[in-house]
């Protein structure tokens, strides 16, 4: 609904309407149009996502990519599981730990950690399996709203954005107010999880390796 729109639904209770709203989620509208493309612009990025709910507790990742086919990603679980993962050069080297291989059902012999990387082509890789792609779509995550005050995201100055998603959830962005509108953080919370977005290390070299041969388990070729 416009501003217009919500001016007249609430005639009756409310009078004095003005264009005032309407500027205003024009303007914040316009930010995050702007943030938006600064961040599809991107060579390089990390995204830090922590996504917590009522019912699994917390979940956190690290991409660090080149937003094409080459990044490191990390996925850590309240349980101690933990997921580690570089692409490069066509092949993906994920390493599981032990408390991942055991909350999916594969116990292995011993009790030491699994130190090992298995290396598979990234081609063979398909949604579901817990792999990052290296890409990363930023979208407007819904409209906003309406600017919020100034705050800080790790000691840089942000303008807030508050804007909703249609359903039951609402959106906090924190965009850059200093040099180019870079998105900081989003904040998304509905009745079952909070997910909290950070980005950072815009447009920084990357130092992504293969590791140690030493300690890689090649099943590429392997049925």
């Amino acid at each position: 609904m416009t501003a217009a729109l919500a001016c007249l639904a609430t005639a009756v209770a409310v009078t004095g309407c003005s264009d005032d709203g309407k500027a205003e989620t024009s303007s914040a509208d316009q930010l995050l149009d702007d943030a938006n493309a600064t961040m599809n612009a991107l060579k390089s990025v990390t995204v830090d996502i922590v996504n917590r709910t009522t019912e699994d507790g917390e979940l956190s990742t690290r991409l660090t990519t080149d937003l094409d086919d080459t990044c490191t990603f990390t996925s850590s679980g309240a349980s101690g599981s933990r997921l580690e993962q570089i692409r490069i050069d066509g092949s993906d080297y994920v390493r599981p730990n032990r408390a991942y291989l055991e909350k999916f059902g594969k116990r292995r012999p011993g009790t030491g950690q699994q130190e090992h990387w298995i290396k598979t082509p990234a081609s063979e890789s398909v949604p579901g399996d817990g792999l990052a792609q290296c890409t990363y779509e930023f979208a407007s995550f819904g409209e906003a709203d309406e600017k919020g005050g100034p705050t800080e995201v790790d000691g840089i100055p942000a303008t807030s954005l508050e804007g909703a998603d249609g359903e039951d959830g609402s959106f906090t962005f924190s965009i850059a107010a200093e040099g180019k509108p870079y998105i900081l953080k989003v904040v998304y919370k509905d009745d079952e999880r909070v997910v909290t977005t950070s980005f950072s290390a815009f447009d920084e070299p990357l130092d992504v390796r293969p590791p140690d041969p030493a300690k890689v388990l090649d099943m590429t070729g392997a049925s």
